[in-house]
């Protein structure tokens, strides 16, 4: 696929197939992630994959109950837009995916919410190009309890910098307009 139709089949994909996605491709995916750059080279992400729906929708669960809790302790947050969704029960802030994967790291790192962000963006355009839907889900990242932090081996001095919904599209979505470069100054 050329890179500049790649930048426009890429979206976020909301809609999953039953399908399961064997997890040797994902790890392909991952390794292709990889290749982004980070600050000095450091490399900071680590992945966590989660290919059981059950886990999958505990999670979806957790993150709901903390994001709301939030919410409770600070009603002018910007994430109150979304109280009606985390408030129903058979919203899944995954959308259904079959695989789950979470672009993580040492919470301590300055770079890391840019360098991780930057494997994110190499990780959605390889899922692209091998015919996966993505999705960041930035309201699944709220995972906080000790005991399912342990279950998915996510270390307590790493945070989730990219919860990121994976599986076959049931359909792509259409591109939203997008806005023109606003270009400040040119300097010659």
């Amino acid at each position: 696929m050329e890179f500049r139709e790649l930048l426009k089949v890429r979206r976020s994909v909301r809609s999953f197939e039953e399908k399961d996605i064997p997890t040797g491709l994902v790890r392909e995916v991952i390794a292709e992630a990889c290749l982004a750059p980070s600050s000095g080279n450091g490399q900071p992400w680590k992945f966590i994959i989660v290919n059981d729906r059950d886990t999958i929708r505990r999670l979806s669960t957790e993150s709901k109950a903390a994001l709301l809790s939030d919410i409770e302790k600070d009603p002018g947050s910007s994430i109150n837009r979304y109280v009606g969704a985390l408030k129903n029960e058979e919203f899944n802030v995954f959308y259904g995916a079959p695989c789950l994967v979470l672009i993580v790291g040492e919470r301590n790192l300055n770079s890391l919410a840019v360098d991780c962000t930057l494997a994110a963006s190499y990780f959605m355009f390889s899922a692209a190009e091998k015919g996966l839907g993505t999705c960041w889900i930035g309201l699944g990242s709220q995972i906080r309890s000790k005991k399912t932090r342990e279950e998915i081996g996510l270390p307590n001095d790493y945070s989730i910098v990219a919860p990121i919904a994976v599986g076959y599209p049931e359909r792509v979505p259409e591109p939203t307009p997008r806005n023109a470069p606003e270009i400040l100054k040119v300097i010659d």
